[in-house]
């Protein structure tokens, strides 16, 4: 460090105006012979006296001559001789190219500056910056209090300065390409790029190199001696790993000799002969290791070991595998394909070899053997517009999520479901969608495969619209006529029964086809109005027929094959309108300034003749003589065409309720904040003129709302207007007649449904690391789809590794209950099958360093808890500890972790997990 301060401001101001008085008033070298030219080092022409020096004369040109080879010697252009003159200053100009270069001389320039002051020594070509120094050199930017600049040996020392109360000001801080050092005292050399630190502190990515002396040899090797590898960021580290001897080498790797870790400066008497720290950021190949676990079903597990393979940059491949003390055993391989701009997908195949202990006294072992498929593709759109290419396969054994550990979501999952869509656009009129669909009910054993489905639309057409016109359209410009066709191949079996020969047994498939006429007239005052025609066909390849059997007393059922057809016309005239109401006279002091009612009718006319009675039929149903109506096409894939004539009004009527509130916070548009009360809330229903009975259909009834902007409402529910009988069936009897009129007689509620959603949370401590939060979630959200996943079931599964401090505490609560009226199986009357549950998740700050989490389900109906978890986590800088417990479900576990944060040594963990399988 430079001791030649001068501190005294006032002192230092006088010395430098003397100074610059002085050069202004006196040639200060007047006495001297040799003027002392601080530039001589850098410009002056180095005489070479091997070659004799050439005499410049008149219009001599310094740059030697060439023949010419533009002119060969046949050439007759005569030469023209030059007639300038020979005292010309241009010509005798000597060429700079031929300027000799000094031998220290750098080959790009040097920018440096200083807060405080700069220092020449001349004679000793030494320049000294003085309080936050900085030099730039190409790609080199140094920072410090101090930074010494020899000219003469092209050595840069930086150092830094203390102040009266003992704390570093301007400690040496170099940049270069991706690497960034730290040191105490940092010597540089800028020609050979060498340099020498004491107490230094380099960073590469995540990792952080601290060492006694540092040496750099070139742009991207260095030597550490008495070293220490960490992720930790504190001058003494919680953490470290000690190394006597390191090489680095900037963004690639680091290899030490023998290395033992150390924890707040404690060696741990655990010593590995070498150290390789991979630095390189991106993929690379290497094995992933393990985990060891603990369950009383599987015996003691390693679960994860593996390894990762990079085939190219589009291409990797993923493979692990857990074993189990018990001889059960799982093997993951997944393979992940990207192209930038075109594609991306990933696939997933799964095996389980399961060998439970088993609960009962007739086997000491269960084994199952199980097997997942998931496959996801997605296309980019800009890799080919109009075409489309998507998957989303998902396919597993009906037993395999009962054996996925430490994943409670998992295990009460029952149903899988799977779709692989393509699509192609001719132009913005023509459209062909297939797709491939899969879904299976993991409870039931029921697997239902719905491929191939095809779709064809031809978007509206306007055939009596001309390319070209003028002045006003006419009406029947505005005739459209549209196709939309669709043909579906179904497959049902249960999975113990798949075969060929049950698959090709339980095949069916049909079509159907839509042709849409309307005509679009102009506003008619408030009113809009909107006639249209539509002729619908469905395509069969089964008829089933039930026959009472009375000997057996139940119902047979025979099946058909063929091609059955079944056609539907429908003619309608749609009107709807809006209308508003205000009501403001709540006073000047209220907060509430005005409410808004918007009401939405909408009324429309059709007729729909009875073109499909012929394919329904009356059977006997039990010993009564009881008789139901059944159709021929029941069960199919589009379903029955619909029975009876329909001649009447299809009605509905939709509301919303706005409210203009007063704001003190807010002051724009005179301090009036809208808000709404409720988003929607209506009913739909029609009646038939021409039926003889059930003229009037159920009411569809809705609401949807959002409360002060935090509570999530959504309801439904189907009124029903006739009456029932012992048995549950309809009469053609209203609720209402021979009855006083009353709300309890409008009707009976059949089905309905209701879903309520809110969620709180705290303001976060520190609103900075809160937003780059929000950014690294956001660039994670350009994950593909399946990563999102992946990392979701882990996030799930491990929430105490995701606890964010930041916020002191939050929660969010769900309620959802269905219910409806069913026909039972046996066709022996009705029942009401009702679901209804609570699930919740939330968490809080014990202490600003403990936190406390828990999310669980609970079934009313049941009166039990269909799963729970609890975490409990806590923030020690660079390393973290959870405690996950699902002490609820068919798969209980605990597990313990401590792991460093840091991303890069996630594999570096503590662990200790136990599973309870039930």
């Amino acid at each position: 460090m430079m001791n030649g301060r001068k501190n005294n401001l006032k002192d230092g101001s006088a010395l430098i105006l003397s100074v610059w008085l002085l050069l202004l008033t006196s040639d200060i070298w007047a006495n001297y012979l040799n003027l002392p030219y601080f530039d001589n080092s850098l410009t002056r022409i180095v005489q070479d006296t091997t070659k004799p020096v050439p005499r410049f004369r008149g219009t001599s040109d310094t740059i030697p001559k060439k023949p010419d080879s533009l002119l060969r010697r046949s050439d007759t252009i005569p030469r023209i001789t030059d007639t300038i003159p020979g005292k010309d200053t241009v010509i005798n100009k000597i060429d700079t190219v031929n300027v000799p270069v000094s031998s220290d001389t750098l080959d790009a320039p040097v920018s440096y500056k200083a807060s405080d002051s700069m220092v020449l020594n001349v004679p000793e070509k030494k320049i000294t910056l003085y309080s936050k120094g900085n030099i730039k050199y190409k790609d080199m930017d140094l920072s410090a209090d101090s930074i010494e600049l020899d000219q003469g040996t092209e050595l840069v020392t930086a150092t830094y300065r203390k102040d009266t109360a003992g704390n570093i000001i301007g400690r040496p801080v170099m940049v270069q390409a991706d690497s960034k050092i730290s040191s105490d005292v940092m010597k540089y050399n800028f020609k050979t790029q060498k340099g020498l630190t004491q107490g230094s502190i380099t960073q590469q990515g995540e990792m952080l190199v601290i060492g006694e002396k540092v040496k750099k040899i070139n742009e991207t090797d260095y030597y550490a001696y008495r070293s220490q590898f960490t992720t930790c960021n504190l001058d003494t580290p919680h953490f470290a790993f000690r190394a006597n001897k390191m090489k680095m080498v900037s963004q690639k790797l680091a290899i030490s000799g023998p290395i033992h870790p150390e924890f707040e400066g404690v060696p741990v008497p655990i010593y590995i002969p070498f150290g390789f720290f991979p630095l390189s950021q991106g993929r690379h190949s290497g094995l992933l290791p393990p985990q060891f676990s603990q369950s009383e079903q599987f015996g003691l597990g390693l679960e994860g070991l593996g390894y990762y393979k990079v085939i190219n940059e589009y291409f990797d491949i993923t493979m692990r595998t857990n074993l189990y003390s018990y001889g059960g055993y799982s093997l993951f391989l997944t393979p992940t394909y990207r192209k930038r701009y075109r594609y991306n997908g990933q696939m997933n195949l799964s095996y389980q070899s399961s060998r439970v202990l088993s609960s009962t006294a007739k086997q000491e072992f269960n084994t199952t053997k199980t097997y997942s498929v998931n496959w996801n593709h997605t296309v980019d759109s800009r890799a080919r517009p109009g075409t489309s290419f998507s998957a989303n396969v998902n396919v597993a054994s009906t037993k395999y999520n009962q054996f996925i550990l430490n994943n409670p979501q998992a295990n009460f999952n029952n149903t899988l479901n799977s779709s692989i869509a393509y699509s192609k656009t001719w132009g913005t009129k023509y459209n062909l969608t297939a797709t491939a669909n899969h879904s299976q009910n993991n409870q039931l054993g029921v697997i239902n495969l719905n491929l191939p489905n095809l779709a064809f639309t031809v978007s509206t057409l306007y055939p009596f619209q001309p390319k070209e016109f003028a002045g006003t359209q006419k009406w029947y410009h505005k005739l459209g006529i549209g196709l939309n066709s669709t043909l579906a191949n179904q497959v049902s079996f249960y999975e113990q029964d798949f075969s060929l020969a049950k698959i090709l047994d339980t095949m069916q498939w049909g079509a159907q086809h839509a042709i849409p006429i309307q005509l679009s007239l102009p506003q008619l005052g408030p009113f809009q109005i909107s006639p249209g025609i539509s002729y619908q066909e469905k395509w069969y390849s089964q008829r089933l027929t039930r026959t009472w059997n009375p000997g057996e007393n139940k119902l047979d059922t025979s099946v058909s094959k063929g091609l059955y057809r079944a056609g539907d016309v429908s003619f309608s005239v749609g009107v709807n309108t809006a209308m508003y109401g205000m009501f403001a006279g709540f006073g000047k002091n209220s907060p509430i300034a005005a409410v808004r009612h918007t009401v939405r009718p909408t009324v429309s006319f059709s007729y729909k003749p009875d073109l499909g009675a012929k394919h329904f039929y009356d059977q006997t149903i039990d010993s009564f003589g009881r008789k139901q109506r059944f159709s021929y096409f029941e069960g199919s894939i589009y379903g029955p065409p619909s029975e009876g004539v329909f001649g009447g009004l299809s009605f509905g009527i939709d509301n919303n309720i706005e409210a203009k509130v007063r704001s003190k916070k807010d002051t724009a548009d005179g301090g009036l904040k809208k808000i709404r009360l409720i988003d929607g809330f209506g009913f739909t229903s029609s009646y038939n003129f021409v039926a003889d009975s059930f003229k009037l259909s159920p009411f569809s009834l809705y609401v949807r709302s959002t409360l002060f902007e935090k509570i999530n409402i959504t309801a439904g529910a189907t009124l029903d207007p006739y009456k029932t009988d012992s048995m549950g069936y309809r009469t053609k009897e209203y609720m209402w007649k021979g009855e006083k009129f009353s709300l309890s007689r409008v009707g009976r509620i059949t089905n309905g449904n209701i879903a309520i959603s809110t969620s709180f949370q705290s303001q976060a401590k520190d609103k900075k690391a809160a937003q780059q939060r929000e950014e690294a979630m956001r660039q994670e959200g350009m994950l593909t789809p399946e990563e999102q996943q992946a990392q979701l079931s882990f996030a799930r599964a491990n929430p105490a590794e995701f606890a964010d401090f930041n916020v002191p505490w939050s929660l969010s609560l769900s309620y959802s209950m269905n219910f409806s009226r069913q026909f039972k199986s046996d066709f022996s009357g009705w029942e009401t099958i009702s679901y209804s549950n609570v699930a919740f998740n939330g968490d809080f700050n014990l202490t600003p360093k403990w936190k406390i989490g828990m999310s669980g389900n609970y079934d009313i109906k049941t009166s039990a808890i269909q799963y729970y978890t609890m975490y409990i986590s806590r923030e020690m800088h660079c390393w973290q500890l959870s405690v996950n417990v699902s002490p609820v479900g068919r798969n209980r576990y605990f597990n313990f972790t401590i792991s460093p944060k840091s991303g890069i040594l996630r594999d570096l963990k503590l662990n200790r997990t136990r599973y309870f399988y039930q």
